[in-house]
């Protein structure tokens, strides 16, 4: 009972440790708790910030997203929990989703240094270098010694993770940073000791840190197997093996009801949009490395438990740098864009030089203890121009709507409700924070499952000297009302348009700022995104190639869409689900729906199911029976989905399992 208690108190003692350091946080970052936005219009908060305006107009949970892409599932806009996360606390405290984003990665900002300072000091047993290895999380970034670019990069060096927090929008990933500490911590404890309660809180936590961001999830995927394996060399106990597999099968299954084998596909696929491909030497080399890794380390800490730490620390800082360094320098690339994981690189960095210092300070001679500490002050030190004005980082914009962003989709919206614009840069990314509109684009290219709309994006934004006629085909073919387009002199931040007036006599301006942003309408017979089309029109149509000379290919779709029968078409949304098409079908004529095809989307008419399919276009052909008729659309639960939620359940009767029944002899 007494050892019951002493456990007890050290969990309590450091758990109230961990809140105090949270708060000194807080106090650097407090201005992050109060913003609505940022003065800096450039960064991605606008993608995370419209997504969970979005979901909470439209609670508790859309399944499908008709305002990006021309539609597409809303489970793979972004992984669930920051858009969660903002919506609720939106709800609560009653204040609009841009101040809740920034609330919600403040507060997760603060329990990343907590995270860390509970990491070292349970994993090290050091309260000491524990609160120094928190001091350097909160305040320097050791990656700066050799990545000359993001040093310069961040206003008064403060730490990355800060800077692209509040630079380049990285909300979901700082948070998924700071989940993972607690993540390694509770596995660290479930894999060595095998009580279920830890177990479970590394599957909560782990899920927690997938749930938030995938880059978050790569280096969990990364650091993971280094904390098992050096668990298991140390220890030789074959069943830390098991607890490690339970844990990545319960983190899997807190998860399965949104993070779907489509989603993965889709995602894996959208990474050519915003990456380079990996390469085959990239793999031999860290395959390699890893099992030198492993030769190592079995070497040298063969049944030594007193090594486990630094066993992981050693291959969590190997497996880390050899990705971002390695790409910085030699262009190493497994998957992904490595340089993501700079404030990753930080973290391992900072626990391996803890322990190097540790190590050399529990040697009996009193200089190195002195100079282990002389070292992680001096290492500190480099965070004084930012400690010394930590709330100058923080530029507030006080009147957003002042911005061009804000001032443009305020006017179509009041004048073309219901419109589908195509807009690029700065437009697109903030187009629908404050509003909803539909666009051709969205807040960041990825969960698009219309690859024709990348190539109608690049094409009308990049290919400056290409015919008038053949973009306006794509727009057309897309469903696009109007296009907005800024000049170099618009105060629109990334000016994407090579030939901004390209439109200009050609497609009538509806709109004109005066600063260098015009809004031109696209020519289409009729306002609704459905067309009656002639089956066998449609079914001669050649496929479009991914290249830069289609217009034969894009320009007869567009004809088959906009020249068919002339035939009136009613079109109503029902929610974000279900959308409602009544028109007067003849002989040999079928139905276009200008919404991405989804093979989850089911239509009807008269009680009975229509057969529905993918169009050249990546638009939705449905074969309806001639008549006056109405067809209603459905996009109904994925089958996927529906198991993965059976597999949900099955991991909350684990964790239930895991802590209200304690395993015997658990220590």
């Amino acid at each position: 009972m007494q050892g019951t208690d002493r456990v007890r108190s050290n969990g309590m003692l450091l758990a109230a440790e961990c809140c105090a350091l949270a708060l000194v946080t807080a106090i650097l970052i407090w201005p992050l708790f109060r913003i609505e936005y940022l003065d800096n219009w450039g960064s991605i908060d606008c993608t995370f910030i419209a997504a969970a305006r979005f979901l909470r107009a439209h609670w508790p949970h859309p399944r499908w997203m008709p305002l990006w892409y021309c539609g597409t599932r809303f489970d793979y806009l972004y992984p669930p929990a920051l858009p969660y996360g903002t919506a609720l606390l939106s709800a609560l405290f009653r204040v609009s989703t841009a101040r809740a984003y920034h609330l919600y990665t403040a507060l997760f900002y603060c329990l990343g240094t907590a995270g860390t300072y509970a990491l070292v000091r349970v994993a090290s047993g050091s309260r000491a270098w524990a609160a120094i290895s928190a001091a350097g999380t909160a305040l320097v970034s050791p990656s700066y010694l050799f990545l000359k670019s993001f040093r310069d990069d961040s206003f008064l060096h403060m730490p990355q993770r800060l800077n692209v927090l509040v630079k380049w929008g990285e909300g979901p990933h700082m948070t998924a940073l700071a989940c993972l500490p607690f993540a390694l911590l509770f596995s660290w404890l479930g894999i060595r000791n095998g009580d279920r309660r830890w177990l479970g809180l590394a599957a909560v936590s782990s899920a927690l840190v997938v749930s938030n961001n995938f880059y978050g999830a790569t280096a969990l995927a990364l650091m993971f197997p280094p904390l098992a394996w050096a668990l298991w060399i140390t220890h030789r106990d074959g069943r830390m093996w098991r607890r490690a597999a339970a844990i990545a099968a319960m983190a899997y299954g807190l998860t399965a009801f949104w993070l779907t084998p489509s989603y993965l596909r889709i995602t894996m696929d959208n990474l050519k949009y915003v990456a380079l491909p990996g390469d085959a030497r990239s793999r031999w080399v860290a395959l390699g490395v890893a099992v030198a890794f492993a030769l190592a380390s079995a070497k040298i800490a063969y049944r030594r438990k007193d090594l486990a730490y630094r066993v992981f620390v050693c291959g969590t800082a190997l497996g880390v740098a050899l990705n971002v360094v390695g790409n910085y320098y030699f262009g190493f690339r497994v998957s992904g864009e490595p340089h993501r994981l700079v404030p990753e690189l930080d973290l391992v960095l900072i626990l391996l030089a803890t322990e190097t210092l540790r190590t050399l300070a529990d040697t009996r001679k009193q200089w190195l203890r002195v100079v282990a500490f002389a070292i992680a002050a001096a290492g500190l030190a480099a965070g004084y121009p930012y400690l010394r004005s930590p709330w100058k980082v923080f530029r507030a914009d006080a009147d957003y709507r002042r911005r061009v962003e804000y001032r443009a989709t305020d006017w179509i919206a009041r004048n073309l409700p219901g419109a589908r614009v195509f807009a690029a840069g700065s437009m697109r990314l903030w187009y629908d924070a404050w509003r909803g509109g539909e666009q051709v684009g969205g807040g960041s290219e990825q969960g698009l499952e219309n690859d024709m709309l990348v190539l109608a994006q690049w094409q009308v934004i990049h290919d400056g000297d290409a015919d008038a006629a053949r973009d306006i085909a794509w727009l057309q073919g897309v469903g696009a009302d109007a296009i907005l387009m800024s000049r170099a002199d618009s105060p629109e931040i990334y000016h994407d348009y090579p030939t901004p007036v390209k439109f200009a006599g050609v497609l009538p301006a509806i709109y004109d700022d005066g600063q260098g942003d015009t809004l031109y309408r696209v020519p289409r017979r009729a306002p609704a995104h459905a067309r009656v089309v002639e089956t066998r029109r449609m079914a001669g149509l050649a496929a479009i190639p991914v290249t830069n000379y289609d217009e034969p290919q894009i320009e007869a779709y567009a004809d088959a869409v906009e020249h068919g029968p002339d035939t009136p078409v009613e079109m109503r949304w029902e929610g974000t689900d279900q959308v409602r098409v009544g028109a007067h079908f003849g002989e040999g004529e079928s139905l276009v729906v200008q919404e991405s095809f989804d093979p989850a989307w089911r239509a009807w008419c008269d009680g009975k199911r229509l057969a529905i399919r993918r169009d050249v276009a990546g638009n939705m052909l449905v074969d309806v029976p001639p008549g006056d008729r109405e067809v209603r659309l459905e996009f109904a639960l994925p089958f996927e989905n529906a198991v993965g939620a059976g597999l949900t359940g099955v991991s909350l009767a684990m964790l239930l399992f895991c802590f209200f029944r304690r395993k015997p002899g658990a220590r």
